[in-house]
Parts: structure tokens; sequence; C-alpha cells
């Protein structure tokens, strides 16, 4: 499969590894050029491309940048991309540790509800409740007694579908979170957020979610700070 991944941050620069372990055929961008990528090339065998080609190159198209820079990418991004390519969206809003404050968030829309909103193409919200390192190492068979799972939310069951079997050849046990509507319950500060749990743990984790932003995960007039002094 053909997979694009926009921003080679701690979530993208790991998934770029792990795909091309499996043997995908990937593309990565960042805002600052192909030729920042060289490293990660010449390591992992992925292809670098612009922003505007990875929406273009792949079957599935991973965005996985800091909420505040959503609003930067080109607005027609993704104009003219074919319906069938699945748009994922792994990030998180962070508005006392780096991304300030996001209105639409703050009054209630789920964050990748707003992405979705942004980029004007559905997405499918994956790979933002788990540590990027434990992402890259902790991946198990099928079957594994205790293999961790990941929750993916989304509208569109095929390409829902698409996801899930990319969360199993990595590692973990896809389970289905719901709508994108109700992605909120895989948010940072909810029960499954960086949980580490089995399946049977993730659908009782989502289960426990509760639809209010904690004061630690709110933003503050000071907003944003940095992870090590949130403000």
């Amino acid at each position: 499969m053909k997979i694009a991944i926009i921003w080679a941050g701690n979530i993208g620069g790991t998934l770029t590894r792990r795909f091309r372990e499996l043997g995908h055929e990937v593309f990565v961008a960042n805002s600052r050029g192909p030729q920042t990528l060289a490293d990660l090339a010449a390591e992992t065998g992925a292809t670098p491309v612009t922003v505007g080609q990875a929406a273009r190159d792949g079957d599935v198209v991973i965005v996985t940048i800091p909420e505040r820079h959503i609003e930067d990418l080109p607005r027609d991004l993704f104009s003219g991309v074919p319906d069938h390519v699945v748009v994922v969206d792994t990030g998180n809003y962070y508005p006392r540790q780096r991304d300030g404050r996001i209105e639409a968030i703050e009054a209630g829309t789920p964050e990748s509800v707003w992405v979705a909103s942004q980029l004007r193409r559905p997405v499918i919200k994956a790979f933002n409740d788990i540590y990027a390192e434990h992402l890259g190492t902790l991946g198990k068979p099928k079957g594994t007694p205790g293999r961790i799972a990941l929750p993916v939310a989304g509208d569109d069951a095929r390409a829902k579908a698409v996801v899930m079997k990319l969360v199993d050849e990595l590692g973990f046990d896809p389970v289905d979170a719901g709508t994108l509507d109700q992605s909120w319950r895989q948010q940072p500060g909810t029960p499954v957020y960086v949980g580490d749990f089995d399946a049977e743990g993730v659908r009782e984790a989502l289960a426990r979610a509760r639809n209010q932003r904690t004061p630690e995960w709110t933003a503050t007039s000071k907003s944003p700070g940095t992870y090590e002094s949130p403000a």
C-alpha cells in the first residue's frame, strides 16, 4: 500500500519506520521541504516529498502535525484527491503545553471534527492515544494475550476498515470507537489516553469517558507554555 505521512515528528517518524519495515511504500513530508528528510529517507527507504505531493501520493494519507499548525496547511490541500483516499488524523490538542487556544475546540468541538473542517476532508482518528515509543516497540502478533489495543473513530466504514487493518499489521488490536463525533472519547484527559489497554480495557475506558475537558487540557489566558511548564 502507498502511505503518505505529513509531518515527521515523533508519531510520523515512528509510523514511517514501522510501515517501511512492513513493506509499504511510504512518502513523507514536513513543513521545511523534502531536503530536510534525507536522514529519515536514508534510514528507512521512504521517499521525501512536499506536503502537496503527500496529499496526492498515498492510498492512505496520515496527517500527524501539531494542532496549532493545521490552519497553516493549504486550504486546497485535498482538492481533487479521490474520495477513496483515506485521510487519518493522529493529532491531539495541547492548549497549555503547545497549541494555545483554539476557540472551536474549547467550545466543545471534538478535536478531529475540527481538523476535518480545516482540511475540508473527512478523517479517521487513530494513533493519537499511544506514546510514539510504545507505538514503535510494543506491537505484538495477533492473538497475543494482553496485546495493546488502539481505538479508531470515523464515519466511513470502508475507510475505518482500512485503518483498522493497518493497526493490526502494526501489532495492535483495533477497536471501533464509533463516529468522528464520538472521537472525543479518545482525546487527552480521557480514560483511554496513553493507557496501553487491551481490547476489553479500551472498550471499558471509552465507555467511562465524559465529554467535558478537564482543567489541565483547557486553555488559560497564558497558554501556551511548554510541556515542562504548561501555561
